[in-house]
């Protein structure tokens, strides 16, 4: 029963979801929601994900690939605001040309003050 746990943590340390800050499978930007789907792809877990989510009903994030919306699959996430009259087509990035798949916007940031 033990080695069946070990195994199973061994497992899951090794999915995509684990590797990763979990936020960028509920991002809001289209570009890193596209991301979050690459990083799915090969997952051997990715059927399960996606049933899971189904059932459950999952209000929102990317899970098992697929963009979930209030509980069903969505294509893409349109961005927030007015669409455009011409709309830019989402090409995918591949993961090894983006670099780091997170980037804390003001983490480094430090605040100084005159004295």
């Amino acid at each position: 029963m033990i080695a069946a746990l070990i195994d199973e943590d061994a497992i899951s340390a090794s999915l995509p979801c684990h590797l990763v800050d979990p936020e960028v499978f509920f991002a809001e930007a289209p570009a890193e929601i596209e991301f979050a789907k690459t990083l799915c792809a090969d997952c051997p877990a990715r059927a399960e994900c996606l049933d899971g989510a189904l059932r459950r009903r999952e209000a929102c994030g990317v899970w098992g690939g697929e963009l979930i919306v209030n509980g069903e699959i969505v294509a893409r996430k349109r961005p927030r605001g007015r669409p455009r009259k011409h709309p830019v087509p989402v090409v995918p990035i591949p993961p090894a040309e983006l670099g780091s798949p997170v980037r804390r916007v003001g983490a480094d940031r430090r605040v100084h003050r005159a004295a």
